[in-house]
């Protein structure tokens, strides 16, 4: 039987590991090492994990800080330094990932060259493409994507040049790790009746400007859930009390706990987590404009903040833009990397032709760049027939390719 060495990159990621063995998604092993990468260090999550697996080991403890990746010619040399560190011997290994195209993921999928690969995604990047050209001896070895359902319908687009068939961990085993974190958790204070608001770490002054828009709409009492190493507010808006919780804590964990009577944030995982498996009231703020600023295009984020903008209501109000979102997001991944998923051309063009709210997703210069419909005015549409602007579109293609990555 073989043997599972399963990585987790990051608290959430090492959450749906848990439930994804719960589950029997991982099936059969005859041994289970759990990696724990330096981001995947919440409080209580190697006791946790502990229980599942037949060991735990810190990424630090074998290979050190920091990036890493191996050479060429040293691969067998560190396949058999794993096997005898991790006690896995000559058993066949699968590998469970976070993710493939970086980091200790890609790093191990090196050293162990032909071990089977599952990759998880325990966010809505899994609905998002792949970042760029993957080595065809990596992504081919990909077998199975474990995500969470948090768009029901939507399929994800991570990995799908290569085929991979997409399977969703069930929402109640996923629910249940989240419950037994808020159990075993310390001080983490109750959101019973409150504004629980997100931090996402990228701009310091949404901070005191949510507290002042959930104020100004009637709420007297939130819970911060602060971004780890972003300093929180010293003082909430006049009439409301503010509670800070600690920065490791995961946003879930809050919600597990206690049912908050509404979710703020702005581009935080946790809000389609809040909406979709657990039912709570949400709302974005400031998303629209974080897209704007978003860079480069391409960015892994893209897709996520798309999402969380078009499905969830804004917390100023304000109608929720028009779109089909499924479409929206084949749309944004085939602009975002049209080297990977050339083949979403065609449903990009027709989408693009058909909903003009799309502009507020599709910047025009990329839409040019790459030779699609909205990249030109409406005025020298008419044009786009002629020779001369045939050989401008070839043009922007060649550099709208360069774009893709």
């Amino acid at each position: 039987m073989s043997a599972q060495v399963l990585l987790a990159s990051s608290a959430r990621g090492a959450a749906l590991l848990a439930a994804a063995l719960d589950a029997g998604c991982l099936g059969p092993a005859g041994r289970r090492v759990l990696v724990l990468a330096e981001g995947a260090a919440a409080p209580g999550l190697g006791d946790l994990l502990g229980a599942r697996v037949d060991a735990v080991v810190p990424w630090r403890e074998a290979l050190g800080a920091g990036e890493w990746s191996p050479r060429a010619d040293d691969v067998p040399l560190w396949e058999r330094y794993l096997r005898l560190a991790w006690g896995l011997r000559e058993e066949r290994v699968a590998l469970a990932v976070e993710s493939v195209e970086t980091g200790p993921g890609l790093a191990l999928a090196q050293v162990f060259v032909d071990a089977p690969l599952t990759v998880y995604a325990a966010d809505a990047r899994a609905y998002g493409p792949t970042r760029g050209k993957l080595d065809p001896l990596i992504g081919t070895r990909v077998e199975r994507l474990l995500h969470l359902d948090l768009v029901p319908g939507l399929a994800p687009l991570l990995l799908s040049e290569f085929g991979v068939g997409a399977e969703a961990v069930p929402a109640k085993a996923y629910t249940g790790v989240l419950a037994e974190m808020a159990e075993a958790a310390d001080d983490v204070p109750s959101t019973e009746g409150a504004v629980l608001l997100l931090g996402d770490g990228s701009d310091e002054a949404l901070y005191p400007r949510m507290p002042a828009e959930v104020a100004a709409l009637g709420h007297t009492r939130a819970v911060l859930a602060p971004h780890d190493g972003t300093p929180a507010p010293s003082a909430a808006a006049p009439g409301l009390t503010l509670t800070v919780a600690a920065p490791t804590a995961l946003p879930e964990v809050l919600f597990a706990r206690s049912r908050p009577a509404l979710v703020v944030g702005r581009s935080s995982p946790a809000l389609l987590t809040a909406a979709a498996l657990y039912g709570l009231p949400v709302a974005r703020t400031g998303t629209g404009a974080l897209l704007e600023r978003l860079t480069p295009y391409e960015h892994p984020d893209r897709v996520p903040l798309t999402l969380l903008d078009a499905l969830l209501p804004d917390l100023a109000g304000g109608a929720r833009p028009d779109v089909d979102v499924a479409a929206l997001v084949r749309a944004v991944g085939f602009v975002a990397r049209p080297r990977v998923l050339p083949e979403l051309r065609p449903a990009a063009e027709a989408y693009l032709r058909a909903t003009p709210a799309a502009a507020r997703y599709l910047p025009r210069r990329r839409l040019a760049a790459l030779g699609l419909p909205g990249g030109l005015p409406a005025g020298l549409a008419v044009l786009s027939h002629g020779a001369a602007a045939r050989r401008v579109v070839r043009r922007a293609r060649a550099v709208g390719r360069s774009l893709g990555r």
